[in-house]
């Protein structure tokens, strides 16, 4: 397959249907950048949208992959073609992954192993280690889903992460032997998860308008900023606001305000 051939064939075919890359992402419920990607060769349509596509653009799945049109005495020739071909890919990016997760998995190994090493030779035994071996634990169990499956593997981690993060506080607290770490540590990721899953959900719902969905997440930030200080504040007297909070708080508010205003004229400015 060759992807220019796809990109320009996918062009002509949207202005023949009188559609703008705007247009033509929003029926898709993809971003006009994704579009704008495949039309200039960069990238290929997902094969969960190649359907789609194709009855929006008026093709055979087949065609699409050619990237042109294609006579009744060459089909079959050209859907055996491009099913290996897709097999082929599909391959490599599963190569691809299964070596980025050896690689992560080897990093985080050795980090744990110079940990023990650092902390057997200076006290003979394993004691401060315990805490960053811990925590690399931690984050292996949390990143391994997208390492493994990219950006369909991101609420998989969230999803670990929401589980797994009130066990690491339990035994973080029992090696540093503080047991406020859990109590205080388990409240401000309760408010934390919430806030990343109603990000992950925001994302989600607004596939076509990432800077809207950015305005939206800057805008979450304030009330999760205001949440975990009243919580601090009950649990270990902190206050609840000061003016470094007033200025976080300002700086989080301007940059929704340019993200929206962004999307707002990329909205009305259209594509091709």
């Amino acid at each position: 397959m060759n992807q220019v051939e796809i990109g320009k064939f996918i062009a002509a075919c949207r202005r023949e249907k009188d559609l703008t890359q705007v247009q033509l992402a929003e029926k898709l419920g993809i971003t006009d950048r994704a579009v704008s990607k495949w039309e200039t060769g960069k990238s290929l349509p997902d094969s969960s949208i190649m359907l789609e596509l194709s009855g929006i653009l008026g093709i055979t799945v087949n065609e699409l992959l050619s990237g042109k049109k294609i006579g009744r005495e060459d089909y079959e020739k050209k859907a055996d073609e491009n099913l290996i071909e897709l097999k082929r890919k599909d391959e490599n990016n599963m190569v691809k992954n299964v070596i980025i997760f050896i690689v992560f998995s080897a990093v985080l190994l050795i980090g744990i192993f110079v940990c023990c090493i650092c902390d057997a030779a200076v006290t003979g035994g394993l004691t401060w280690s315990l805490i960053p071996v811990s925590s690399i634990i931690f984050a292996w169990v949390t990143f391994f889903p997208v390492t493994v499956a990219g950006k369909q593997g991101i609420a998989g981690s969230l999803a670990f992460l929401s589980i797994s993060v009130f066990p690491y506080l339990y035994v973080l607290g029992n090696i540093i032997k503080v047991k406020e770490i859990f109590s205080v540590g388990a409240a401000i990721s309760v408010i934390s998860v919430v806030y990343l899953w109603l990000v992950f959900f925001t994302f989600k719902g607004l596939k076509t308008r990432k800077l809207a969905a950015g305005g939206i997440t800057f805008l979450l930030s304030v009330p999760l900023m205001l949440l975990i200080n009243i919580t601090l504040s009950k649990m270990i007297l902190e206050p609840v606001i000061d003016v470094w909070d007033i200025l976080s708080a300002f700086i989080l508010l301007i940059l929704a305000a340019i993200f929206f205003v962004c999307d707002y004229a990329r909205k009305h400015k259209g594509g091709k």
